[in-house]
């Protein structure tokens, strides 16, 4: 346990951001599994609506730190990806 003031401090900031952290991160992935649902059912217009939705959300949450830029930009990436694969085989 912390005994000093500034690391008793510092705990209660890392338990804060912890939690903040883990909803910013559990908002993300459900966005992104409902994204995937939608791909996998082969939805192509309930995935196209779904996708800013998505995009939106990581690119806060890489915003807030929670995750990092290139791995934000690497996960829209894939994303869109899947939906011109699925719009390439409906046409």
């Amino acid at each position: 346990m912390a005994n000093h003031q500034s690391a008793i401090k510092r705990n209660k900031q890392n338990v804060k951001r912890r939690m903040r952290n883990r909803h910013f991160r559990t908002m993300m992935r459900s966005q992104i599994k409902k994204l995937n649902q939608a791909i996998e059912s082969g939805d192509l217009e309930a995935a196209q609506a779904s996708l800013p939705k998505a995009v939106s959300v990581i690119q806060r949450v890489s915003g807030k730190g929670v995750i990092h830029s290139r791995q934000a930009s690497r996960r829209v990436s894939r994303l869109t990806q899947k939906i011109v694969a699925l719009a390439a085989a409906k046409a």
